[in-house]
């Protein structure tokens, strides 16, 4: 192999390890939220530096993520094949590199956004890396309840770096996806409950079983769909949300439901799914209507 060849595989590794697929998600959420905190454009100074330092943060919490959880990927069919259980990286060289990463991103927040972004970001970086990954998801069955308050935070922190203030409207963005993590990750939990016993993580549907799994997914879901309507309660957003809020929580809670009468493994899998396109499309709706009005 050449040199450029093991040079680009060694990037792909690191690039792995923080997650790209999830942080996408985070990145989209906090930007969103930073164009839905003003009324026009938002500078794009802070567009770009926040979104640049969310994302390295947010890059490092998942490294710091694999390296903790290393020894569950390895036992795990969805995640074995990252680079730490695979050997092609050491448990040094991601610790450097989620402290290089993570540190320019926080400094980047603080340089060229403003500093209560970077406090924000810093507390979610421990919230999901500490609190989360170390002690809520070995110990409680409701580790994605409690430690989705860091899954949540995205818009918050983009938010804050537009207005360089906390809103109530920011904070209701901040309870959707709180309220959403549950039945997106317990749908994923029930068809993956074998690996998570093998691996010794008391989710849901090992320690409750997953009949009491999907129940909880069914209310979890109505209480979503009751929470995505307060947007346009509070006059944040107008009708054009409203329909889009309407129709994806109709079709989730319709997911939900077809869970709990006839489940099965594929459905579960659509759900999950589902539930991220919903997330997106929930949010993409709330842009839309922002600039729409």
């Amino acid at each position: 192999m050449t040199t450029l060849t093991l040079t680009e595989n060694r990037l792909r590794q690191f690039l792995a390890l923080t997650k790209p697929r999830v942080v996408s998600l985070i990145v989209f959420t906090a930007v969103i939220g930073m164009f839905l905190a003003v009324p026009g454009v938002p500078p794009v100074s802070a567009v770009v530096f926040g979104t640049l330092g969310i994302a390295l943060v947010a890059g490092a919490a998942a490294a710091i993520n694999c390296l903790i959880e290393q020894k569950i990927d390895a036992v795990m069919a969805r995640t074995r094949a990252r680079p730490l259980p695979r050997g092609e990286l050491t448990s040094v060289q991601t610790l450097v590199f989620a402290a290089s990463i993570g540190a320019v991103g926080l400094l980047v927040l603080y340089a060229k956004v403003n500093p209560l972004t970077m406090w924000l970001t810093l507390a979610t970086f421990v919230g999901y890396a500490i609190v989360y990954t170390v002690l809520l998801k070995p110990a409680t069955p409701q580790n994605i309840v409690i430690g989705g308050a860091s899954g949540a935070m995205p818009p918050v922190l983009g938010w804050a770096a537009v207005a360089n203030d906390v809103a109530p409207e920011a904070l209701l963005l901040f309870l959707i996806i709180f309220v959403w993590t549950p039945p997106h990750f317990w749908s994923l939990a029930l068809y993956r409950a074998k690996e998570y016993a093998k691996a010794g993580l008391p989710m849901l549907p090992v320690t409750h079983g997953p009949e009491y799994t999907r129940l909880q997914i069914v209310l979890y879901t109505l209480v979503l769909f009751a929470v995505t309507l307060l947007p346009f309660a509070i006059r944040m957003s107008g009708f054009l949300y409203l329909g889009a809020a309407l129709a994806l929580g109709t079709v989730f809670v319709g997911y939900a439901v077809a869970l709990l009468m006839r489940y099965s493994d594929e459905l579960a899998q659509r759900t999950f799914r589902y539930s991220i396109f919903y997330l997106a499309a929930l949010f993409s709706a709330l842009l839309f209507d922002h600039y729409w009005q």
